[in-house]
C-alpha cells in the first residue's frame, strides 16, 4: 500500500478512471452486440454510425488503440453490407 498522500490520490484515481473506461467499453460492446442481431438494413446502419462515433471517441481518449478501433468499424461494416 502507498505510504506518500499523493500516491494514495493516484490509486483512487486510477481506480475511478478504469472504472469509468471499463463502461466504457462495455456500453460500446452491448451496442455491438445488439448490431450483431438486427436484420434491418435501415436500423443497422443508423446503429453503426453511432457505435463509429463511440468507437472513434474511445481511440482518441486512449481507452482503446486506434487500430483496434478501425478494425472494428471496418469488421461492422462488412457485416452491415452484408445484409443488402
Amino acid at each position: 500500500m502507498p505510504r506518500h498522500e499523493s500516491a494514495k490520490k493516484r490509486m483512487r484515481q486510477n481506480e475511478k478512471r478504469r472504472k469509468h473506461n471499463k463502461s466504457q467499453k462495455s456500453r460500446v460492446r452491448t451496442k455491438i452486440k445488439k448490431l450483431r442481431s438486427l436484420n434491418d438494413e435501415e436500423e443497422a446502419q443508423e446503429l453503426l454510425n453511432d457505435i463509429k462515433g463511440d468507437l472513434d471517441r474511445l481511440a482518441v481518449k486512449g481507452i482503446i488503440h486506434e487500430n483496434k478501433a478501425a478494425n472494428r468499424k471496418s469488421k461492422l461494416e462488412k457485416y452491415v453490407n452484408g445484409l443488402q
